[in-house]
């Protein structure tokens, strides 16, 4: 297995549409797949010095055929770089891990780690590496704790959003995109975040076209519950601050964080 950095929207986009078959293979969520991240980065483009995109790629012997891992990072500058994961600070359905460090086994998983370390090991300035939103026991955290005992890990107990929507009477639900994007600058119009409501719009406008976001609308045509829809797989995701929110134990999610560099140069390589 060879390792490599690529970077850039372009390149990044290449590498994500390239890792289809892995993340499919992995059952990675919504959350964690190309779609997901293309709204993310049209997001960050939107936003004056937004992050820079990063992809660190385990390709196969002989190089040919789908990753064996994968990690999309976001680079912040400033006096420290820091590095979170690709789409970290989009409202995301709470409950479960919503983010992936996608590796076929943990050979591969090692070699990512290896490869995300081995990006810092260039930085001559501090630097600040946060990986967040993960399920617990993620092999290539595993393997970043391995290599850099230092690394600080934390874990949080999740909270998922309830959908009784039909407790309180009849419900009109709808995967529609033309009735979604019919709706959906009313219900948002309730969002009191602007950050969160620009962020809900691109990303549920971008999956209902692909049919993965269900609008759920009370018969008062007022109380309304978006869910990411995959499968089987349903997420409740956001809903008009006057539904109950009622809420019930979730899975853990793990972070970590890791400190570095000194008082130098910006990486070379990008």
């Amino acid at each position: 297995m060879t390792t490599r950095v690529v970077a850039g929207r372009a390149a990044v986009v290449r590498e994500l549409r390239a890792a289809g078959p892995l993340l499919a293979a992995l059952r990675a969520p919504v959350t964690a797949r190309a779609p997901w991240f293309t709204a993310a980065l049209a997001l960050d483009d939107a936003r004056p010095g937004g992050p820079r995109p990063v992809a660190v790629v385990v390709d196969p012997p002989g190089g040919t055929g789908a990753p064996r891992a994968l990690a999309t990072l976001a680079l912040r500058g400033g006096p420290r770089l820091t590095a979170t994961l690709l789409g970290d600070g989009l409202p995301v359905p709470a409950g479960a891990a919503p983010a992936r460090l996608p590796a076929r086994d943990d050979a591969a998983a090692d070699e990512l780690a290896a490869g995300v370390l081995g990006l810092f090991d260039r930085v001559r300035r501090a630097w600040t590496l946060r990986l967040a939103g993960l399920p617990l026991g993620d092999p290539t955290l595993r393997a970043i704790g391995r290599r850099r005992p230092e690394a600080a890990f934390a874990n949080a107990r999740s909270a998922r959003l309830v959908d009784d929507l039909d407790d309180a009477g009849p419900v009109h639900r709808t995967r529609d995109p033309a009735e979604l994007d019919r709706r959906l600058s009313a219900l948002l119009a309730r969002e009191p975040d602007r950050r969160t409501r620009t962020a809900l719009r691109v990303t549920a406008r971008l999956h209902a076209a692909i049919g993965q976001v269900e609008v759920a609308t009370a018969a008062d045509g007022e109380r309304a519950l978006l869910t990411l829809v995959d499968g089987a797989d349903r997420r409740p995701w956001w809903s008009t601050p006057d539904v109950g929110r009622r809420t019930e134990m979730g899975a853990p999610l793990v972070s970590l964080t890791l400190r570095g560099g000194g008082p130098a140069a910006l990486l070379s390589r990008l």
